[in-house]
């Protein structure tokens, strides 16, 4: 039976690993629609239950492949996607320009052409992706609450925001999760952020929660990155940065081996056991990585096990930002 975790004090039931689906459509080299339909339908018949996509994953083309894919089958799971980041693209479908915008109208906006690519009349968790820091949170959430009141949505949720922010937003309407990135190789959340949402109730959804590939243990080098792969950019992933991050795998490989387990696997139950309001979303678009992140909410780690993970890649001992510095500039608003 698949293990389950509630989002938040009050949100919904899902399966304790979740299915994040930007990679499908965005930033990790070529689409493959067919194979990401069938990793779609295979996550479901094995009990995942939260999926999380977002306007800007391929700007509509993630939301439309869910919709197309399992939306007859709307029932069986929890649908979370976001809005916020924004797009221009040209006549041959390249993006020209990107920025965050917030703001009421936009959200409204934006709602309304989830649920048409979606193919649904609710969203289940509707997340503010990024924040415009010239729009106050309260405007923001107030127009989200609305959207719990008109039944097009029934929980609200952020990313990527302060902790100021998240209390400012809940004291307008309840927050039931916010997304960060957080992993053994991204731990900036136990600062602040972590014990904020443990005292509101908010429940913490982990995105990348492999490091962004890094903790999987197969990518050895920059030259295993697609041209097109977004993590070119990325300065945890530049050749400067290379060996210091390798050496730090090898070291969560090390207790891996020892569980039996995949490094993927072994950074999914590290990440399961630092308490059960925290839910990870890790992103595939192949079925036996799918299967192999599912298998990690079994692996029961000891005391010991835990602390020597924990170990392996002490906080600030990853070398880069987790994102260039355009992006970086959208964070922790």
């Amino acid at each position: 039976m698949t293990a389950k975790r509630r989002i938040g004090n009050n949100g919904p039931e899902v399966s304790a690993i979740g299915l994040g689906c930007m990679g499908m459509s965005f930033a990790y080299g070529q689409r493959d629609d067919e194979g990401s339909a069938a990793t779609l339908r295979r996550a479901l018949d094995i009990g995942v239950t939260h999926f999380d996509t977002a306007d800007m994953y391929g700007y509509g083309h993630n939301e439309e492949l869910i919709g197309r894919t399992i939306g007859d089958r709307r029932d069986e799971y929890v649908l979370a996607t976001k809005f916020a980041n924004r797009g221009e693209l040209d006549a041959q479908g390249d993006l020209v320009r990107r920025w965050v915008d917030s703001s009421p109208q936009w959200a409204r906006e934006a709602l309304e052409d989830s649920l048409r690519r979606l193919r649904t009349d609710r969203i289940d968790l509707y997340y503010m992706h990024r924040r415009s820091p010239d729009v106050p949170i309260e405007d923001t959430v107030a127009a989200m609450a609305d959207f719990v009141k008109q039944g097009k949505v029934r929980f609200i949720g952020l990313s990527e925001v302060s902790p100021a922010t998240l209390r400012a937003a809940h004291a307008v309407f309840p927050i039931t999760a916010v997304q960060m990135e957080y992993s053994l190789f991204t731990r900036f959340v136990e600062d602040e952020m972590l014990a904020t949402c443990r005292e509101l109730g908010v429940g913490l959804v982990a995105y990348s929660p492999v490091g962004r590939g890094w903790l999987t243990g197969k990518i050895t080098s920059p030259a295993d990155l697609a041209a097109d792969d977004f993590r070119r950019t990325v300065p945890r992933f530049a050749e400067e940065n290379f060996a210091q991050n390798m050496a730090l795998v090898r070291a969560v490989r090390e207790v891996a081996d020892e569980l039996g387990a995949t490094p993927a696997q072994a950074a999914l139950a590290w990440l399961l056991a630092q308490g059960d309001d925290v839910l990870p979303i890790p992103g595939t678009k192949r079925v036996p990585y799918l299967e192999e992140n599912m298998a990690a909410a079994d692996l029961v780690l000891t005391p010991d096990q835990l602390h020597r993970l924990t170990a392996a890649v002490p906080p600030g001992a990853v070398a880069g930002e987790r994102y260039a510095p355009a992006g970086m500039s959208t964070v922790n608003r």
